[in-house]
């Protein structure tokens, strides 16, 4: 009897009771949270893209710059997802300056400028006038309009370009 009560007596075993220690999952997930709050970029800059503009690719990191965004394609010009420039303007209508100003993109521009130029009186808080266009050109635009662009984004008061591009990855 005493080696059957042994027999049964090892297959059987006491309910073991485990403590978790959840002090060091939360330092894990601590750290997780602070990883990703640092990785997380709240300021990029989202930028439209019309289907009419190809962009050329480059291998270049991105930045973000805030600015007016000027979107030129072969027919068309936006300024901030605005149409300001399209074919039915008559070239008489379209350039002044000997052919070297787009009309229509320099009184958009100017009247852009203006309005941040307002807010910055009005409120402290409001975003400084940076002088940024961030240019979104079709690749196959001629340099000689994109020279126009540039001249009349420059006239306007808007002297530093970014241009946008795609990445290599894209």
């Amino acid at each position: 009897m005493a080696r059957r009560a042994s027999r049964f007596g090892r297959g059987r075993k006491k309910a073991t009771v485990f403590d978790i220690d959840i002090t060091s999952l939360l330092d894990i997930l601590t750290i997780l949270l602070v990883f990703l709050l640092q990785s997380y970029n709240s300021s990029g800059v989202v930028i439209n893209v019309p289907k009419e503009i190809e962009l050329p690719r480059s291998s270049s990191e991105t930045l973000n710059n805030f600015g007016v965004n000027v979107q030129v394609s072969k027919t068309q010009i936006w300024v901030d997802d605005t149409e300001v420039v399209n074919t039915e303007i008559p070239d008489d209508q379209l350039f002044d300056e000997g052919g070297r100003r787009i009309v229509p993109l320099y009184n958009e521009l100017v009247k852009i400028k203006e309005t941040i130029k307002q807010s910055e009186k009005l409120s402290p808080q409001a975003k400084k006038f940076s002088g940024i266009a961030n240019l979104v050109v079709d690749k196959s635009l001629k340099y000689s309009y994109l020279k126009r662009v540039m001249y009349t984004c420059a006239a306007a008061g808007f002297k530093e370009f970014k241009f946008v591009v795609l990445t290599q990855g894209n």
